[in-house]
C-alpha cells in the first residue's frame, strides 16, 4: 500500500475547520469559538485512519479565538494548503460559498458553504471529489465534512492562541 502524503491529509482536515472559522467571522461575534467538524469518506484510495493514510472519519472539536479586528476585517478564509486554494468566494449576509480547488497530488474540486443562524452559531459543509496520486496511479477520492461553530465566551483565555488573519491580497 502506498502512503498518502501528510500534506494532503492536513489539507483535508484543515480546509473544513478553517472554513467554519471564516463563516463565524462574516457575521459572528469576537471571542472564543468551539468548532466541531465531522468527516465522512465516500471514496478513499487507502483505508482512512491507516498509517500513512488519510485521516479517519469521525468528529473532532477545536477552539478558536477571534478578535474584533478579525471579525470586522472578514479576512480569515481557508488558507491555500499545499496545492489547494479557494476560488470563486461569494460573501452574502449570513452565507459564504466558495470552490476548494486542488491541482497537486490531490486534484479535484470541493464546494464550501457556510451559514449562520445568529452571531453566536454557524454551520458549514465541504464536499470534495477528485483523484489522489497513489504511486504512479490517480485513484478516486471523495469526502464530506460538516462543521458547527458556537460562541463559548466573549473573552479569550490568555493561553488560547489567536487565529492569524490572511492578508486581503492573498484571498
Amino acid at each position: 500500500m502506498r502512503r498518502l502524503g501528510m500534506g494532503v491529509a492536513l489539507c483535508i482536515v484543515s480546509a473544513a475547520t478553517a472554513f467554519a472559522q471564516d463563516a463565524v467571522q462574516h457575521s459572528g461575534k469576537p471571542g472564543l469559538w468551539e468548532v466541531t467538524t465531522t468527516m465522512t469518506w465516500q471514496k478513499s484510495p487507502v483505508p482512512p485512519g491507516s498509517p500513512g493514510g488519510p485521516p479517519g472519519a469521525g468528529t473532532h472539536s477545536t477552539s478558536v479565538c477571534l478578535t474584533q479586528a478579525m471579525v470586522d476585517a472578514g479576512a480569515l478564509f481557508p488558507q491555500s494548503r499545499g496545492q489547494c486554494k479557494i476560488e470563486n468566494k461569494v460573501i452574502k449576509p449570513g452565507t459564504v460559498t466558495a470552490d476548494y480547488v486542488c491541482t497537486g497530488k490531490m486534484k479535484g474540486k470541493g464546494m464550501l458553504e457556510a451559514t449562520f443562524t445568529d452571531p453566536e452559531h454557524s454551520s458549514g459543509s465541504l464536499h470534495f471529489t477528485g483523484t489522489l496520486d497513489v504511486g504512479p496511479q490517480a485513484k478516486p477520492i471523495e469526502w464530506t465534512t460538516v462543521s458547527t461553530s458556537v460562541l463559548k465566551s466573549a473573552e479569550c483565555p490568555s493561553s488560547q492562541p489567536r487565529v492569524p488573519a490572511t492578508p486581503k491580497a492573498a484571498q
